[in-house]
């Protein structure tokens, strides 16, 4: 997929000298990952290398340092004549999934872990495809990934892709998922026609990056392709009837457009959970944030506190009773995650004493 030139420039992928190198390394930028290894563009063009010590014991102890695509590493060569991966460098951005699933009974389950997706992205394409008019784009899960988004660092933007499928009420539609992203650009785009997608390319401008995230068959590989204006991701047909697409990537892949610009297609999303969450959340939810700043107390919960500003816009119609209850659950899971995070870090803190009192009992010994 990747042309090899006999020198590379970094800069179109976004480098700039003012990043530090580790002695006697070279930069690059991770394209794709596999297990312990990792396809990395250098000067010299798209190499495959593996995991040095350093990142093996630093990804142990924390799974976030794992490189991940869009990292942008140092490589050692080696005596054998082939590189290893010596280091990440330190991210601007990072897109970051809670380690959240369901367990048999339906409730939360975790390890408080977290997983990056993407790094040093300038902007998150949130695809959420238009079906059929009777249909509505699934506006937890926009709301879900655009508080992500912002919470990485980079600049959400809500695509509504597939429009060529919506018979009517297409307005009606991004009015609703302007609703659901306060402050946050909402555009269609049909791969399939070419409509909106110069304006989803704007965003793209010099060497920035971005990453499109969404469901499986959210059209993100077809967006994809009518970025770069040709194959470049495997799609196929959407099926008859419902209109989705079968999603066939199966990886995260960095893609070099060839007007300039970089984005990362992924995988299709089931579901993301929160992770170190401090004000995405917030900024998604912005206006619930204002009414509570009029609630009587200032530790409003919300619930059936007299003078609760929040539950007077919800009787009065002002506040739509699927804005509070979608604040609700991400607050919930938000708070759930940070005390199993606080839990897991307690943990090893614990045992890391254990081993160095272990250590020390030993060298005391006559």
């Amino acid at each position: 997929m990747f042309f090899e030139p006999l020198v590379f420039d970094l800069s179109l992928l976004g480098w700039d000298d003012t990043r530090a190198l580790p002695a006697d390394t070279i930069p690059g930028r991770v394209s794709r990952v596999h297990r312990g290894a990792a396809e990395v563009i250098t000067e010299q063009g798209q190499i495959q290398v593996h995991y040095g010590a350093r990142v093996r014991r630093d990804s142990a102890a924390d799974p976030t340092r794992l490189p991940c695509v869009g990292d942008w590493v140092a490589l050692r060569l080696l005596a054998e004549g082939r590189y290893e991966l010596d280091e990440v460098l330190p991210r601007a951005t990072a897109f970051v999934r809670g380690g959240v699933s369901r367990d048999s009974r339906g409730g939360l389950s975790g390890d408080g872990q977290g997983q990056v997706l993407a790094a040093n992205v300038d902007i998150v394409f949130v695809a959420e495809p238009a079906m059929h008019a009777t249909d509505f784009a699934d506006l937890g899960r926009i709301e879900r990934l655009t508080a992500l988004a912002w919470e990485s660092g980079g600049t959400p933007v809500v695509v509504i892709t597939k429009a060529d499928l919506f018979d009517q009420g297409l307005d009606d539609l991004l009015n609703d998922v302007r609703g659901a992203a306060p402050g946050v650009d909402v555009h269609a785009v049909s791969s399939f026609t070419g409509d909106g997608v110069d304006v989803v390319r704007s965003y793209l401008m010099g060497s920035r990056t971005a990453v499109i995230l969404g469901a499986s068959g959210a059209g993100k590989s077809s967006l994809v392709n009518a970025l770069a204006g040709g194959e470049v991701m495997e799609t196929q047909q959407v099926r008859a009837g419902d209109g989705r697409g079968r999603h066939t990537t199966v990886h995260r892949e960095l893609i070099p457009l060839p007007g300039g610009g970089i984005v990362i297609d992924t995988p299709g999303i089931r579901r993301v959970g929160l992770y170190d969450m401090s004000d995405g959340v917030d900024r998604v939810f912005s206006e619930i944030e204002d009414l509570a700043e009029q609630c009587r107390f200032g530790d409003c919960s919300h619930e059936a506190e007299p003078g609760c500003a929040v539950l007077a816009a919800l009787e009065s119609g002002e506040l739509p009773e699927r804005r509070l209850e979608s604040w609700r659950k991400l607050q919930r899971e938000a708070a759930w995650m940070a005390r199993r995070s606080d839990a897991r870090l307690q943990a090893e803190e614990t045992r890391k004493w254990k081993i160095i009192h272990k250590g020390m009992r030993g060298r005391n010994r006559p």
